[in-house]
């Protein structure tokens, strides 16, 4: 028995993190399954949208694009997340990652409402931004790797595109600044960039909360 869950991958793994691995992968096999009907329901539309409904600020969390998109996603989540589960407990841990979520999807939200203060409301550009749904858990992600940066500032993380090393605050500011800088000038793309900053940004302040709340705290 030990040796079988020396060899199971899922056997040492942070509960949180094995259970959110697994639901977005039968989320991505439920998808090719059924089909595009899944992002229609499940996707986070526009407010504007006639797809639109407020569950989706949920469930689009657990929706993606593709296996990569999925896979690249989860992996992160798996090596940075592990580490907060790990020092924070499963619930706290569990809080955090749909609050960065949530909050990314509120800031992506919002930069789409600006956006279209400027377009035409009979505009193809209004019209597209209407008929995209958002999916992913990037915005939680980024707000993992934000967390990890912060209560972990000093590890080193290993690199391979650039093959160097670097400590995690800085990779953590390199990631923040260039997704601040494409979201401004690749405003083209299907990447939602304010939705990785808006889980960076939400990731700060919750951090920031509990750090105050337990400075304020009094202990007998």
């Amino acid at each position: 028995m030990n040796y079988y869950q020396s060899r199971n991958p899922f056997a040492n793994m942070q509960p949180v993190i094995k259970n959110l691995l697994m639901i977005n992968a039968i989320m991505l096999l439920a998808t090719y399954i059924i089909g595009d009907v899944m992002y229609q329901k499940l996707g986070l539309f526009y407010p504007a949208s006639p797809f639109f409904k407020p569950y989706q600020f949920i469930t689009h969390i657990f929706m993606h694009g593709n296996f990569v998109h999925l896979f690249f996603n989860m992996y992160a989540l798996w090596i940075f997340g592990s580490a907060l589960e790990y020092t924070w407990g499963s619930k706290r841990f569990f809080l955090f990652y749909m609050a960065t979520g949530l909050g990314a999807a509120a800031f992506h939200t919002f930069v789409l409402w600006l956006t279209s203060q400027s377009m035409p409301a009979h505009s193809m550009d209004y019209y597209q931004m209407l008929m995209t749904p958002t999916v992913g858990a990037s915005g939680a992600i980024y707000g993992v790797l934000l967390g990890y940066g912060m209560l972990f500032p000093n590890n080193v993380l290993q690199l391979l595109f650039p093959p160097i090393a670097l400590k995690a605050k800085w990779f953590v500011l390199i990631y923040g600044m260039l997704e601040l800088i494409l979201g401004i000038t690749d405003r083209g793309s299907n990447v939602a960039h304010f939705a990785h900053l808006g889980g960076m940004i939400f990731a700060w302040l919750l951090i920031w909360y509990w750090r105050k709340k337990n400075r304020n705290r009094i202990y007998f």
